[in-house]
């Protein structure tokens, strides 16, 4: 029977060389996959176990807020710009697209908060907290995209063959999500205040992209728009769904492999920060 390994944090550790650390790196990924899916399955079952509407709370939220930015748009509350998508199609496309880009934004922070007590006394890889936040986005996201395919076709929507590149979409939003999330995590573990915020500044940050308004024509908020990252996300996602060629699919790709970078080098931010918050949790 082999000796477990014994890993000792010192000072030093934060100086191995790099191609040692992305060794270590990617065996403690492939290792934490199967405890990540048994993290998954126990958030997953606490979060539906006792609703009795269950995962239709999935769609509920994003549905309410269609409906509430429709009413606003037919009463002449709040003027919308026209779209090539009827209004309601092109409002609950959006919220549902960002509500998947949420889910992956929110996860990361709230499964390392949740295991605060288990990351003080157990060594485990902690890209398993990781993978399990992208498991849960994406059950969140099929569920999502299944329930929207339904909603689109009662609608009179009849997506075309470029469905089939929708899921690549749906990735972007999951893995620009976690990489913001991840961002964050290890601020988040020491001041609260950063998960309260976060609702707060999204929410700022969905009125500058096309999720309930068009993109405007001309002024600031034309720059602001054109300047989001996560303008062509929703913007590409959307036209894929529903039939339409994307337009900014240069930007888009750019957007992704940015994000790919940005990922890895907030991963190993994570990973050199998280025996440093581990010892103040512990403490």
């Amino acid at each position: 029977m082999s000796e477990p390994r014994i890993t000792i944090y010192t000072p030093d550790s934060l100086l191995v060389s790099p191609l040692r650390m992305v060794r270590e790196m990617l065996r403690d990924l492939a290792s934490s996959r199967e405890l990540a899916w048994r993290l998954t399955v126990r958030d997953l079952s606490a979060q539906y176990r006792q609703t009795f509407l269950g995962f239709l709370w999935a769609i509920i939220l994003p549905l309410a807020n269609t409906l509430v930015w429709i009413f606003l748009s037919r009463s002449g509350v709040v003027n919308v710009s026209d779209t090539l998508l009827p209004y309601p199609v092109y409002v609950f496309t959006g919220t549902m697209l960002w509500a998947i880009l949420m889910d992956a934004l929110n996860a990361p922070l709230q499964i390392v908060t949740a295991s605060k007590i288990m990351l003080a006394k157990i060594n485990f890889p902690r890209e398993a907290l990781v993978v399990a936040g992208i498991y849960q986005a994406i059950v969140n996201a099929l569920i999502k995209v299944a329930l929207l395919l339904i909603a689109l076709l009662v609608m009179g929507v009849h997506p075309g063959w470029n469905v089939l590149l929708f899921p690549i979409g749906v990735f972007s939003l999951i893995l620009v999500g976690t990489l913001i999330g991840l961002a964050l995590t290890p601020v988040g573990l020491l001041y609260a205040d950063v998960g309260k915020a976060i609702p707060l500044l999204m929410q700022f940050l969905m009125y500058i992209t096309p999720v309930v308004f068009a993109m405007p024509k001309e002024g600031l908020p034309a720059t602001l728009f054109q300047l989001n990252p996560l303008t062509p996300l929703i913007l590409t996602a959307r036209d894929w769904l529903t039939g339409f060629t994307p337009e900014h699919m240069s930007y888009f790709v750019v957007v992704n492999m940015v994000s790919i970078v940005l990922l890895f080098m907030f991963w190993v931010v994570f990973r050199l920060a998280m025996p440093i918050l581990i010892e103040r949790i512990g403490s």
